[in-house]
């Protein structure tokens, strides 16, 4: 039976809203975070323009960690929402960017950018989404194009390339030997600390769209949900939502990696999280996802900068702390 649109639309404006109320408050926290061990009033006032502060405070939280924020607000919505589509093509949980390969393409892409020397945008950007892209094909080609959507030859097939990609990015570090190896093998582990103003926007501006257009693909995802022969029935064209899907998951993902390295295991605990939380239904989904998934990789972020008792920790390890014990359940969970 068919949900009326009008309770759909009441439901995710409640979602919305109390995912909102959350993302919020975790986002003041990681401004907080930081080594000046900056207190709560003083963020406030720095924030709100209240009170007296301090020129230099105002400039680590507007210049530095706010910055910060909104790119782990950006790559956790990128990645979360990409590990929904690829959930929803495979009909699998245990799906994700970085498991079948595409954030290892991207990032073979991106450490060949970064050893030409180009600037981060365009040009490291645009050969990370030549990665992913590459890979995509092969995984494609490797499933002979109709089996696609079978989730067990895409998935197995995606882990094999992604093992391939694994192996690539080890022989490009081995062969670095300047000063790029401490800052490339770094990126590799997730490093959000590299974020700026200007490319904070540049990266919204290229995410924004890929995130109205899954919107708009939700109630698609859905259908695709219920089976090949069910979604041809209801007139939708499954080879060229598939296609634009997988296109639009992969430039969103490859802009990412291009900007803050390898952050894995987002895509997988976020979306079935909210799976578990708020149901199947697609339309409620996507744009939960952008807002569960930003707030939990800020979380993540603000973790990774205040556990360490000097410096900080790339924020991948702490996705993987996380993430991996939840892919070993999951995986024993679906051979049960």
């Amino acid at each position: 039976m068919k949900t009326p649109m009008p309770f759909v639309w009441k439901r995710l404006l409640t979602i919305s809203c109390l995912l909102i109320c959350l993302l919020l408050p975790v986002m003041f926290l990681g401004l907080c975070a930081g080594s000046s061990g900056t207190q709560f009033t003083a963020v406030y006032d720095a924030l709100t323009g209240s009170g007296k502060t301090d020129s230099m405070l105002h400039d680590i939280i507007w210049r530095i960690r706010f910055p910060r924020v909104m790119l782990a607000l950006l790559v956790g919505s990128t990645l979360s929402l990409g590990g929904l589509v690829f959930q929803a093509l495979l009909r699998n949980p245990l799906a994700e960017p970085y498991i079948l390969g595409i954030s290892g393409g991207s990032a073979i892409g991106a450490i060949i950018g970064i050893l030409a020397g180009l600037s981060r945008f365009p040009g490291v950007s645009l050969i990370a989404f030549a990665g992913s892209i590459s890979t995509l094909l092969v995984i494609l080609f490797v499933t002979s194009g109709q089996s696609m959507v079978k989730k067990d030859i895409l998935l197995l097939s995606g882990v094999m390339v992604n093992a391939f990609c694994s192996a690539v990015i080890m022989f490009l570090v081995s062969i670095t030997q300047d000063t790029r190896l401490h800052s490339i093998i770094f990126w590799l582990m997730g490093d959000l600390s590299i974020a700026e103003t200007g490319q904070v926007w540049i990266l919204l501006l290229m995410l924004f769209p890929c995130f109205i257009l899954l919107f708009l693909l939700s109630h698609p995802m859905n259908l695709l949900l219920l089976g090949r022969e069910i979604a041809q029935t209801t007139g939708i064209n499954i080879m060229g939502v598939t296609m634009a899907l997988l296109i639009t998951t992969s430039f969103m993902v490859s802009a990412t990696v291009s900007y803050c390295g390898l952050i894995g295991f987002v895509g997988l605990v976020v979306p079935h999280f909210l799976r578990l939380l708020l149901g199947p239904d697609h339309r409620i989904l996507v744009p939960a996802c952008v807002l569960g998934g930003g707030a939990y990789l800020v979380l993540c972020d603000m973790l990774a900068r205040v556990l360490p008792e000097q410096g900080e920790m790339p924020v991948g390890i702490i996705t993987a702390m996380v993430g991996a014990p939840i892919f070993i359940y999951l995986l024993k969970r679906s051979k049960a």
